[in-house]
């Protein structure tokens, strides 16, 4: 990703609102322990997951997928990062970390490098017996595998994540 837009994302972190708007399509979207889960994120990533879940939303219903799972696991996607609190310095201090050190940073041993780099695998268990289908926990696990190719629905979730 341009470095330049990960400059944007970080100063869009600083004014993070959520709003009426956006607790009611998390309560609509999600059963009640998902949400109370959702809720447990910070307020950057409850904000981040609505925006992936609106354009998610809309992608698919332009594409004539099923939209209501859909929203469900962009909104779910990143609660793995409930495992460590990732503020919008840590990410950015990882991006960089990671673009300058070739993905050597990946192999080291902190909890907020494991937490960023595998909250995929970290938030399908603790959605599991939730409610969701395994095919959802699939997207979740692997919405930053870029070795999984073709894919339509988890191509959808990360465009969308991509641009929030």
């Amino acid at each position: 990703m341009a470095f330049m837009y990960r400059v944007k994302q970080f100063f869009w972190s600083l004014d993070t609102r959520i709003d009426r708007e956006d607790i009611e399509y998390a309560k609509r979207n999600l059963s009640a322990p998902q949400h109370e889960l959702f809720r447990r994120l910070s307020r950057q990533e409850q904000k981040h997951s609505n925006k992936v879940a609106r354009e998610v939303e809309a992608e698919c219903e332009r594409e004539g997928i099923d939209a209501k799972a859909m929203v469900r696991v962009a909104l779910l996607h990143d609660v793995g990062k409930l495992k460590a609190r990732l503020n919008s310095i840590d990410k950015s201090l990882l991006v960089l970390a990671d673009k300058f050190s070739g993905g050597r940073i990946r192999g080291l041993k902190w909890k907020k490098v494991d937490v960023y780099f595998n909250h995929g695998a970290m938030g399908r268990e603790l959605l599991k017996g939730m409610g969701l289908s395994e095919r959802d926990l699939y997207l979740i696990e692997n919405h930053h595998n870029r070795e999984i190719e073709g894919d339509r629905e988890l191509d959808i979730l990360r465009r969308c994540d991509g641009r929030n």
